[in-house]
C-alpha cells in the first residue's frame, strides 16, 4: 500500500463525473480512502450490513452513497485483519451489489474498483 492507488481512483472518478460520466467507486480496502476522499467521511460497508441483516435484509440505501459530483460509492469491507481473506469479501460484495440491482439500476458508465495491493489468500477469482 501507499503507493497512490485510492488517491488516482478518487482523482480518475471525480474527473469522469465532471465530463458528465455515471461514476461508481467500490472501495475494498480496509482504510476506506478512495470513498472517504469523495464523501468526506467513512461510509458503512457492504459486508457489515449483509453479516448485520442477512442477504435478504440488506437494501443498496445502506451502503451507496453519493459523493462529490454524484460519484456513487460503496465499501466492500471486509474480516478482521488476520481472519478470512479479504479477497472473498470483495468478491462477495460484488455480488451483493450485482444481486441488487446497482450495477444495472444506477445507469453507470464506469465502475471502478479501488483494490487493495496485497491480497494473498488466493485474490479476488471469481
Amino acid at each position: 500500500g501507499g503507493i497512490g492507488k485510492s488517491t488516482m481512483v478518487s482523482n480518475i472518478a471525480a474527473a469522469l463525473a465532471e465530463n458528465g460520466q455515471r461514476v461508481m467507486v467500490v472501495g475494498c480496502d480496509p482504510k476506506a480512502d478512495s470513498t472517504r476522499n469523495i464523501i468526506g467521511k467513512r461510509i458503512p460497508t457492504i459486508l457489515d450490513a449483509f453479516r448485520e441483516k442477512g442477504p435478504d435484509g440488506i437494501k443498496l440505501e445502506e451502503f451507496v452513497f453519493v459523493g462529490f459530483n454524484g460519484v456513487y460509492c460503496a465499501e466492500s469491507g471486509g474480516p478482521e485483519p488476520g481472519i478470512g481473506c479479504a479477497g472473498r469479501g470483495v468478491i462477495t460484495a460484488a455480488e451483493m451489489l450485482a444481486r441488487l440491482g446497482a450495477f444495472d439500476n444506477l445507469d453507470l458508465d464506469v465502475l471502478i474498483y479501488d483494490v487493495l495491493g496485497d491480497v494473498v489468500c488466493g485474490g479476488f477469482a471469481m
